[in-house]
């Protein structure tokens, strides 16, 4: 078995092992496949309590033990973890972030509904900027605010008071 420790410019400890990897806040793990005989390589980003990729991985030569980790799989695997990462934060964003524009007699308004996920009083701002991106109003609303063109031009049309 392959193992290597090596120390980074004083930051932590780099591990390269047949199973284990870890490195630029990365750490690759080769696990059993808990759905068949087979094996899985799991990809934790350090600080995180989960996995950020969990995938198949492939059988060595004597067809029982996994194919050992080596420098190509390990960059190959940040590479998708990481991407996969950068999805899902797209994906929050865009579930807690929202705009639509409305045209008015005095030009296009931006609405924005911008919702903070907290656990106990979850809550949204809507607020509404012109064409030079300066705030016209915004107030605070349900974090349950469903923002399309009807609610948008309806807030707008009516003064940007508080919705119902």
């Amino acid at each position: 078995m392959m193992s290597a420790e090596i120390l980074d410019e004083g930051g932590p400890v780099a591990v390269r092992e047949d199973r284990l990897w870890s490195d630029n806040g990365w750490t690759a793990r080769v696990i059993k496949n808990q759905d068949d005989d087979g094996w899985a390589v799991e990809m934790l980003k350090d600080g995180e309590s989960e996995p950020a990729l969990v995938g198949p991985w492939t059988m060595g030569r004597d067809k029982k033990n996994p194919k050992p980790l080596d420098a190509g799989a390990f960059q190959t695997l940040v590479k998708t973890a990481s991407e996969v990462l950068r999805r899902h934060e797209q994906h929050l964003h865009a579930l807690l972030h929202k705009s639509i524009t409305v045209s008015t007699d005095e030009g296009a308004v931006s609405v924005l509904l911008d919702i903070v996920p907290d656990d106990y009083e979850p809550y949204a701002t809507l607020s509404a900027r012109d064409a030079f991106d300066d705030l016209i109003a915004e107030v605070r609303v349900s974090a349950g605010f469903k923002l399309d063109r009807r609610s948008a031009a309806a807030w707008v049309e009516g003064g940007f008071g508080a919705p119902e």
